[in-house]
């Protein structure tokens, strides 16, 4: 079936094609009766405008794009849930897009064939450096998330990891637990994910004078639940002795959940647990999950705002925003008046 055309619309009204641009961009001075005219022709011939058509005749596409690596990972999944409410308040439809972790996902998003699609994109990188960012940077409007370090350019919305890492494990810490493990980093080069987290780790301990055990570092093949129960498995049962858990985020959690239970280790009494992210599924796991919760919706906002900014011709320097975290506390690793 052939799309329905501009054209095709202004007959159906019996009016000029140029009134029917006119509604379609929503310029102000046709009146209510015309404008109703044509919107009925609109609604009845199911005419929906061509993006890159609106973008010549207005500039402007109507529509962002976000980017990450899997959509199946919990946190992506949420992340994408916000955005696109936040972005449909604003008058914005957003695109996901998948890199599926690799250097060739990642460039194609940034690829100026892709620019004219959309009219910003916010894209969390995990292989591109910098440098390549830089290199690549095309027309379209960007905004990173995330933990690695932006261009000079670029603007960037993310959490501070480290302050977060410090302040799950001096939960930890404050439990009375001097034994505490890492677990789900990759085995192979780290992501920044994982450095920063161990930074922060790596900051409580020292401070709360308690030596870094590498015992303890339990590194797993693959950032998942299914690599990091086999991780902690291999490690109980080489007999390496710990008290407590920070995770590398939720997932890892409930791997590590796993292989404890099956091993008759009782979480929170033997292990203190903590994972990162607050997916949902950790509020139901038995017990439910202390964790790091980033604040979502203010990271969406913060994103949107510097986009619309750029979309809207600023092109200053890049600025670099934090948004806050808490630590919800629940069975896995309770307050301290629950287990004094």
């Amino acid at each position: 079936m052939a799309a329905i055309r501009l054209q095709d619309v202004a007959a159906h009204a019996g009016v000029s094609m140029k009134t029917v641009s006119n509604v379609v961009h929503n310029y102000p001075h046709v009146s209510e009766t015309m404008r109703a005219k044509v919107q009925k022709a609109i609604d009845e011939l199911g005419y929906r405008p061509n993006a890159l058509g609106r973008r010549l005749a207005t500039g402007h596409t109507g529509m962002l794009a976000l980017a990450f690596s899997f959509v199946t990972i919990p946190y992506f999944a949420e992340l994408a849930q916000v955005m696109t409410d936040e972005a449909r308040k604003r008058g914005y439809r957003l695109l996901l897009e998948q890199t599926n972790n690799t250097l060739e996902g990642e460039r194609a998003i940034v690829s100026t064939e892709e620019a004219g699609l959309v009219d910003g994109l916010i894209f969390q990188p995990a292989q591109m450096s910098p440098v390549e960012l830089a290199r690549h940077r095309g027309d379209v409007p960007l905004v990173l998330l995330g933990e690695g370090p932006a261009p000079v350019g670029f603007d960037h919305v993310m959490i501070d990891n480290i302050a977060a890492a410090d302040a799950v494990t001096s939960h930890l810490i404050a439990l009375g637990r001097r034994r505490i493990a890492f677990v789900g980093h990759e085995e192979g080069a780290l992501a920044e994910t994982s450095r920063q987290r161990l930074a922060g780790y790596q900051q409580a301990l020292h401070r709360a004078g308690i030596p870094l055990d590498a015992q303890l570092l339990i590194a797993s093949r693959t950032v998942s639940s299914h690599d990091s129960a086999e991780a902690v498995g291999h490690a109980l049962d080489r007999r390496v002795s710990f008290d407590a858990i920070v995770s590398r985020d939720d997932l890892a959690a409930i791997g590590a959940l796993r292989a404890l239970q099956e091993r008759g280790f009782s979480v929170p009494g033997d292990v203190a647990l903590t994972g990162w992210d607050a997916i949902p599924v950790g509020a139901f796991t038995h017990p439910s999950l202390t964790t790091v919760q980033a604040d979502m919706h203010a990271l969406a906002v913060v994103a949107l705002d510097m986009l619309e900014e750029r979309i809207s011709g600023y092109d200053g320097i890049g600025r670099h925003r934090l948004v806050d975290f808490e630590l919800v506390i629940r069975e896995s690793a309770p307050a301290v008046s629950a287990v004094s």
